[in-house]
Order: C-alpha cells, then sequence, then structure tokens
C-alpha cells in the first residue's frame, strides 16, 4: 500500500554511482545509513558489480545528493523508486545498511512488485533510542574556520567523540572546497530534527506486507537486531531469513567484509 502522504512528496533527484557493466542478473541498490554516503559502500559495490549492474545512491541530505527540509522513509522510498523509473529499471533488488535498510523495507512494502528481494543490514522495522543528536550537535559545533584537513577534525572533535572509529566515519563527511574551507556534506541541520523520525517506524506501513524473500543480516556484536525487531521483520516480511556475522558490530560490513559480501551474495544469487 502507498504511504498515506505520498502525494505531497517530491522526489530528490539522488546522486548515484553505477557500477558494473554486466546484464546477467537483476540490478542492485544499495544505501548508506545515517551520516553514511556512497563513498562508504564504492568497495562493496565495485565487488557486488562483478555480476550484476549495481547503482550505490546518497540518500536525501546526504553526500552530493539535494538538501529538502522532509526526512523520512516514505518521502527517501519515493526518492529510490523515482531513480529507478528514470534508470529504466522495471525489477530490482535492494541492499541497505541501518538507516538505509529501513529505506529498503519502505520501498518494498511501497512497490512489492518491482522489489525482487531486499537485503537489510543491522537494522529492523521498530523504533530505536540512540545518541545520533549528540553526534550530530558535535559536528555542528565543530568550528569549521579553523580546519584545513581532516586530521584537524579530527583533534577537534577528540574531546567530544572519544571513539576513534565513530570519528574516522563523521570524518568522511568533511569536505574542502576550491578555497580549502571546510564545510559538511550532510544537512545536518535537518538530520539534527529527523533523528526522532529516522530512529522510529511510521505508522503509515502498519498492515502491510512484503512477501518476497528478505535478508535481515547483523553484527553478531550488535544490539541492534532484538527479538522483537525479528517479530516485526516476521509481520512484515514473512519469507525473512536471518543470518549472523560472528564477531561483527554494526558496521558489519567494515568488519567482516568477505563474510558479509559472501552472504549477500549467496542471498541475491539464489
Amino acid at each position: 500500500m502507498i504511504a498515506e502522504d505520498t502525494d505531497e512528496i517530491k522526489p530528490a533527484a539522488l546522486n548515484v554511482r553505477a557500477l558494473g557493466q554486466s546484464q546477467n542478473a537483476l540490478p542492485l541498490i544499495v544505501m548508506h545509513g545515517l551520516l553514511g554516503s556512497s563513498r562508504n559502500w564504492q568497495a562493496h559495490g565495485k565487488a557486488l558489480a562483478r555480476w550484476r549492474p549495481v547503482y550505490v545512491l546518497d540518500l536525501r541530505n546526504h553526500g552530493a545528493s539535494p538538501w529538502t527540509d522532509r526526512m523520512d522513509y516514505p518521502a527517501m522510498a519515493a526518492d529510490v523508486l523515482a531513480l529507478a523509473d528514470g534508470l529504466g529499471l522495471g525489477k530490482f533488488q535492494l541492499l541497505g545498511h541501518s538507516m538505509g535498510g529501513k529505506v529498503a523495507i519502505a520501498a518494498a512494502l511501497e512497490a512489492p512488485e518491482r522489489v525482487e528481494r531486499a537485503v537489510i543490514a543491522d537494522i529492523a522495522p521498530v523504533p530505536y533510542d540512540h545518541d545520533f543528536e549528540e553526534l550530530i550537535d558535535a559536528m555542528r559545533s565543530l568550528d569549521l574556520s579553523s580546519i584545513d584537513r581532516r586530521a584537524a577534525g579530527d583533534a577537534a572533535l577528540e574531546n567530544v567523540v572519544e571513539d576513534a572509529a565513530i570519528r574516522h566515519f563523521l570524518l568522511q563527511n568533511l569536505e574542502f572546497d576550491g578555497d580549502g574551507r571546510a564545510f559538511w556534506k550532510p544537512n545536518l541541520a535537518v538530520l539534527e530534527k529527523a533523528v526522532p523520525t529516522l530512529t522510529g517506524w511510521p505508522e503509515c506501513y502498519s498492515g502491510d506486507v512484503y512477501e518476497g524473500p528478505t535478508l535481515s543480516i547483523r553484527g553478531g556484536s550488535s544490539p541492534y537486531v532484538t527479538e522483537a525487531g525479528e517479530a516485526a521483520f516476521r509481520r512484515i516480511m514473512p519469507a525473512v531469513a536471518f543470518e549472523s556475522l560472528d564477531g561483527a558490530g554494526h558496521w558489519l560490513h567494515a568488519d567482516a567484509p568477505r563474510a558479509f559480501l559472501e552472504a549477500v551474495l549467496a542471498f541475491i544469487e539464489s
């Protein structure tokens, strides 16, 4: 069922990296998580593109995609489906991590006849508690006028973001213009306001079901997919299978890249 407020959505023209020339399999659309970008999935996209066309996206308000005031799952699903229309894709597969996994679920519910199968990486269609507001606030409070390279940004963030891996992830969003001035690529003001929406799950999909093959793949050390999350999957994606990668956390594709790729390929080629 189409989300109740779709008529109000103006799809954003997403930035996309097209990888692979093989036409032997259905195309795969890949979506990143909150504060991520297509850059995070370049290596995995190239590996997957050996067997199929792969399209790695920047979701709205991220990367090189447009900034918009609206930031919710019906809007992002509409963006993905409009992109598929623009690329001439009738049927396709979806792979999404974290926030991108929820976008994949929403798109599958919106257009189940077009989504052949979906891989949802370390997220479930349930609300979450998270500290993203604190991370975004730390990014927004950084005095960019004093930053001339990422190392300087890392040093400036160190007092408020202790985890070096998280700082590295955040700083992938830091760019420099032709004059060397630093700026953040994501629309941090809109994202900060949207965190409660993005960590939630929209009521407009209540009662909707996607019956296509679905893989919920999680990090074995990640707390994101609980028994409640599994139950939510079974309600709206009854053909779901579950897989866990030992020792991997929430960024399972970075923690266990080979195991992640093997699991994804085994599923999307089955």
